[in-house]
């Protein structure tokens, strides 16, 4: 996610424009693509089209993050049957840059601040045989911005995974990049030496040309990181082929995957031996509770991060089975990912709050970056369940009173942690919230971990035997 502040003008050669950006942090637009426009120019303001992923049959979302703020880090990733080689490209890259972060953070002495990596993702395409996605990643420990876009792209036909470069046959190679070339070295901030330069080297091409995405109209827009072919003081650069110029460059998986953009055939159809399809809970509870946590004993559990394709929906069974409601604090991209689960969610008595949108540190973004975070997972929350959140819970804690003045969401922290993301052992965190809780707690889990989700059975039934009784967090707050 980013924040784009384009230039002053933007210069457009025949069916070509070019945009010089600078970067301001993360959130900006979902997708994470430039926003390019001008009057007259289709290709320019035309957008890299949205994908509603919960149409994906099977699409579980890969996520884990730590909730230590001096070392924050969030990372999500789709995974969906029949692409597991793509699935396997994005694994590789996301655990690099975790490896890389980690020991950053390790070689760090600790800052006020703390360091952060997240990892995001967009789907821009998923239809037909074709499915495209981006990542773009924040890493505060890199230089500069630290942010940085990559495309993936998976051939249903051929059963195979291709980098960005794929889009273009090989045949035509020398055309695009002389096309490119001779329009980038145009803009400020480059010259024909540090261009040649970033594409000299053929093995260091796919690394370069690593975002491409393609438009609603069907144009081609490559993305440069900030630093890549020009100084990084001018931003990132971007340039839009239209239709028309890049159609005769691309390969027979680069036209089909410009068509499937432009008129969607709505499905997806990667040639999956097994398509799951993870049963939704069907379990009914009025959203009216009669517990009075003034006479009785309460404890609010809450489930950061999900909703999670693979165990959200045994944790929903677990609870109805104790008639135990909860408070799930949702992650944005995964709600829109699973609605159905953040249905049943509600449907069953729960309550379901606002976690922001891809789990950034908010103390770190501006006023108008943080609204962004949170009206749009809000927006998805209320698409889900009819009714919008009044709880948000500031991803690591994090909060200031920019965060503050940018909702009016009220914020919910903790006051018993169970570490659960640190400690993958059901036994260990069931004991964490047992050995240590009170009257009217407020504990915080993960429902993304299997092990945090197979400790709640045991929770659930010892401390009913000694007289609690589980509400959400609005209810505990109400008897208070």
């Amino acid at each position: 996610m980013r924040t784009r502040l384009l230039l002053p003008s933007l210069l457009l050669l025949g069916s070509v424009s070019v945009t010089a950006a600078c970067s301001s942090g993360s959130s900006g637009t979902a997708s994470g693509t430039t926003a390019e426009a001008r009057p007259g120019s289709s290709s320019a303001a035309s957008p890299v089209r949205t994908v509603d992923p919960s149409k994906i049959k099977g699409l579980r979302i890969v996520s884990d993050n730590s909730e230590d703020r001096s070392c924050a880090w969030a990372a999500g990733y789709p995974d969906v049957p029949g692409a597991s080689a793509m699935t396997a490209a994005m694994k590789k890259d996301v655990e690099q840059r975790l490896s890389t972060f980690r020991a950053a953070c390790d070689d760090s002495a600790p800052t006020a601040d703390g360091l952060e990596l997240n990892i995001s993702h967009a789907f821009l395409v998923a239809s037909g045989d074709v499915l495209g996605v981006r990542l773009t990643t924040q890493d505060r420990t890199a230089a500069g911005d630290g942010l940085t876009r990559r495309t993936y792209w998976y051939d249903g036909k051929a059963g195979a995974y291709r980098t960005a470069l794929g889009l273009i046959a090989d045949s035509s190679r020398h055309s695009f990049l002389a096309a490119l070339k001779s329009r980038i070295e145009r803009r400020d901030g480059t010259d024909p030496d540090t261009v040649n330069e970033a594409f000299a080297d053929r093995s260091n091409r796919a690394a370069v040309l690593d975002d491409m995405a393609f438009t609603a109209d069907g144009g081609l827009r490559i993305t440069f990181d900030r630093g890549e072919v020009g100084v990084p003081a001018a931003g990132t650069y971007s340039v839009t082929f239209s239709k028309a110029t890049v159609t005769p460059w691309l390969s027979a998986f680069g036209k089909r995957a410009q068509q499937q953009t432009v008129r969607p055939s709505g499905s997806l159809d990667l040639g999956a031996s097994a398509t799951p399809t993870p049963a939704v809970p069907t379990h009914t509870a009025s959203g009216d509770d009669d517990t009075d946590c003034r006479r009785v004993r309460c404890v609010a559990l809450t489930f950061d991060d999900g909703p999670s394709a693979a165990y959200t929906a045994t944790l929903l069974t677990y609870l109805a089975r104790y008639d135990a409601r909860a408070t799930f604090f949702t992650v944005g991209q995964n709600v829109v990912a699973h609605p159905e689960l953040v249905r049943a969610e509600a449907r069953a008595g729960n309550e379901v709050g606002n976690h922001s949108l891809n789990h950034p540190d908010l103390t770190k973004l501006s006023r108008r970056q943080v609204a962004y975070q949170l009206n749009r997972t809000s927006a998805a929350i209320k698409a889900a369940t009819g009714k919008a959140p009044t709880l948000f819970r500031p991803p690591y804690g994090a909060v200031n009173s920019t965060v503050r003045q940018a909702t009016r969401l009220s914020p919910v922290l903790w006051t018993l942690d169970t570490e659960d993301w640190k400690y993958p052992n059901a036994s260990k965190v069931a004991q964490a919230v047992i050995s240590k809780v009170k009257r009217n707690d407020v504990v915080l889990m993960h429902d993304i971990h299997p092990t945090s989700v197979a400790a709640v059975p045991e929770i659930l039934r010892t401390l009913t035997a000694r007289g609690y009784h589980f509400v959400t967090v609005s209810h505990l707050r109400a008897a208070m």
